[in-house]
This record gives structure tokens, sequence and C-alpha cells, in this order.
């Protein structure tokens, strides 16, 4: 009985683990993403680009 605890336990702590894993790479990518749109925005700026995002 107490094995099958034990497992269930270790089971649920490796799916905590992996959700909070994929939480910050989608954290980790949302950034990225971010500082790519800024420097486009700037990059548009700087040459007179005019860059829409409500196409």
């Amino acid at each position: 009985m107490s094995l099958t605890i034990l497992l269930v336990g270790a089971v649920f702590a490796s799916l905590a683990f992996g959700v909070l894993l994929a939480y910050g790479v989608c954290l980790a990518m949302f950034r990225v993403f971010h500082i790519h749109v800024q420097s486009t925005a700037r990059r548009g700026l700087a040459t007179g680009v005019s860059v829409n995002a409500n196409r």
C-alpha cells in the first residue's frame, strides 16, 4: 500500500515539474518574441517605415 502511495506521489510530482518547466519555456519564448517585436519596430522607426500591427 505504501509503495502505491509513493508511486502516485512520484507521478504527480513529475507531472507538476513538467507543467512548471513548460510554463517557464513559454514565458521565455514570449520574452524572446517581445524583444524581437521591439527591435523590429525600432528598426522600422529608424528607417522611416511604418509598422502597422493591425492588418
